[in-house]
């Protein structure tokens, strides 16, 4: 169930001229943001407080990679693998932070801090191989640079 917060948030981001659907992708953004990822029961709340169906939300959930639709860790680390990355020795970062984690691409540490998800690209081609974490662009990446970054998110 959508709490009043929530709703209130969302009430705040529609446009008064417009379709309450519009603001769906806004919506999921706002429950992801206070319980970590968006649940099938979040989607079913989403769809009845903005008069669409489950499945109208949920195929907006599925488009965008930003919306976690099962739980991930505290932070989000998402890998860029595009061309320029790859150039750029993505395969050693990559190598590098599934050794550090414990983990491989997909799945989130076994102390719930991490979550390693590829991203096609993060629009940091000049800082290649880049890395995101939670809202954090990282940049210039190196085994030993990638460990001091880590070491700032608990």
């Amino acid at each position: 169930m959508l709490n009043d917060e929530e709703k209130k948030e969302i009430e705040s981001s529609l446009h008064p001229h417009e379709p309450r659907r519009t603001v769906v992708a806004e919506a999921l953004k706002i429950v992801q943001r206070r319980r970590g990822w968006v649940s099938d029961e979040d989607i079913k709340d989403v769809a009845a407080f903005l008069g669409m169906t489950p499945e109208e939300v949920d195929s907006i959930a599925t488009f965008y990679n930003l919306i976690f639709r099962s739980a991930v860790g505290r932070h989000v680390i998402l890998i860029c693998d595009g061309v320029s990355c790859w150039v750029m020795e993505y395969n050693k970062i990559r190598e590098h932070l599934t050794r550090r984690l414990g983990i491989a691409l997909g799945e989130t540490s076994a102390d719930g801090r991490f979550t390693l998800l590829p991203t096609a690209c993060l629009g940091a081609c000049e800082q290649a191989p880049a890395m995101m974490i939670d809202e954090d662009l990282h940049g210039y990446l190196t085994p030993e640079k990638v460990d001091q970054i880590l070491d700032q998110y608990e």
